[in-house]
């Protein structure tokens, strides 16, 4: 097959979609298939193109520079020039999923779209995200599947768009995240993680303000706050506001090299993720995987990890030493025994080529109809 995604950074950089993009697109041109990524880029320059992994990342000016509104006008002439077979829009947020849309459905292309909820730093964005939705309502209803990671958006993007479940694939993201000796190894301090993108919405500025109250019971803890993002900056104010430089770890793990996040993992005692919003987090679930602890924001996909009892789940507004007293509590805790259930990155692309298949064949007895 001719595989088009499109979606709106570059799969390289660190975040929830890029990750699934990068692992199911090198998974799909391993078996054969021609993959290629269509993205855009806001910090300038030409457009480019590279191979990478198998597949072919061809990267577009957005537009305005810098921000991430993602309008990118070369996209309608480069999915014309793709000349795919079938499109897959990989989240809904920005300006590219209605213009990769409109321009699939002038193609006369079949295309799907993977919803990754996600938030956003700007209260006014999160906001809108319902309307948004609304607003690309005939673009979505026009799509040959909508793909969710996490059931409740099958329930509530189904209701609130007026669509059965059978418009929904529910095809979760994959983890292979190995454990060379098999088992956690938390002979050091006992720590928390607070792992993603650094900004403001994924709460890791909640997690450093509950951790005097954690030392205050537990003095030799530490904390990792892992990643990398524009509210670093912010961030490293607050530990030094706080007087917690020798406590807190601000670091990262490159996105292409799993085996480094594995290691960090089977060291950590509690995994926290505060976050507005998370769909199927994949950092929580390979964290449970590892035998962390979970301490979650309720809602969402983390309250899903929660109501499956994999996870304990705070309020968002909750205070600072309401959630310290959460944490330090899971660290006096074992590993988690019982692990949630989780497909591999092969399985999940597999499922994503049945359901390309599913689709082109669909297309082809209308079109002998």
């Amino acid at each position: 097959m001719r595989i088009l995604i499109v979606t709106p950074r570059d799969p390289r950089r660190q975040g929830g979609v890029e990750r699934h993009v990068a692992e199911v697109a090198r998974r799909h041109a391993a078996a054969g298939h021609e993959v290629t990524v269509l993205c855009g880029d806001a910090e300038g320059g030409a457009p480019r193109a590279e191979a990478y992994d198998g597949y072919e990342i061809r990267a577009l000016p957005a537009h305005p520079r810098g921000r991430d509104w993602f309008l990118v006008p070369a996209l309608w002439g480069e999915m014309g020039r793709a000349a795919p077979e079938i499109v897959h829009v990989q989240s809904y947020h920005t300006l590219v999923p209605p213009l990769a849309m409109l321009r699939a459905l002038s193609l006369r292309v079949p295309y799907l779209l993977t919803f990754h909820g996600g938030g956003h730093s700007s209260g006014l964005r999160n906001g809108a995200r319902r309307a948004q939705r609304l607003l690309l309502r005939p673009l979505l209803a026009r799509a040959a599947r909508l793909v969710a990671v996490a059931r409740f958006e099958i329930e509530e993007y189904g209701r609130e768009l007026r669509l059965g479940p059978e418009r929904f694939a529910l095809i979760p993201n994959g983890t292979d995240l190995t454990f060379a000796a098999g088992e956690p190894d938390r002979s050091g301090p006992p720590t928390i993680a607070s792992v993603g993108r650094l900004e403001r919405y994924k709460g890791h500025q909640r997690v450093i303000k509950a951790f005097p109250t954690v030392l205050e019971r537990r003095p030799e803890a530490r904390l990792q706050i892992v990643g990398v993002g524009p509210y670093e900056g912010e961030l490293r104010r607050l530990v030094e506001r706080l007087g917690l430089g020798d406590r807190v770890e601000l670091t990262s793990v490159p996105a292409d090299r799993p085996e480094e996040m594995a290691a960090l993992l089977r060291r950590v005692s509690v995994f926290a993720l505060l976050s507005e919003f998370e769909t199927h987090p994949i950092a929580a679930v390979e964290a449970a995987a590892a035998g962390c602890r979970l301490v979650v924001a309720a809602g969402g996909g983390t309250g899903e990890l929660a109501a499956a009892g994999f996870a304990r789940a705070v309020a968002l507004d909750a205070p600072p030493a309401a959630v310290g007293a959460v944490l330090a509590e899971e660290l006096a805790g074992p590993p988690l025994t019982d692990r949630p259930p989780t497909i591999s990155w092969d399985e999940c692309a597999a499922l994503l080529l049945d359901l390309y298949r599913e689709v082109l064949a669909d297309v082809d007895r209308k079109r002998s109809d």
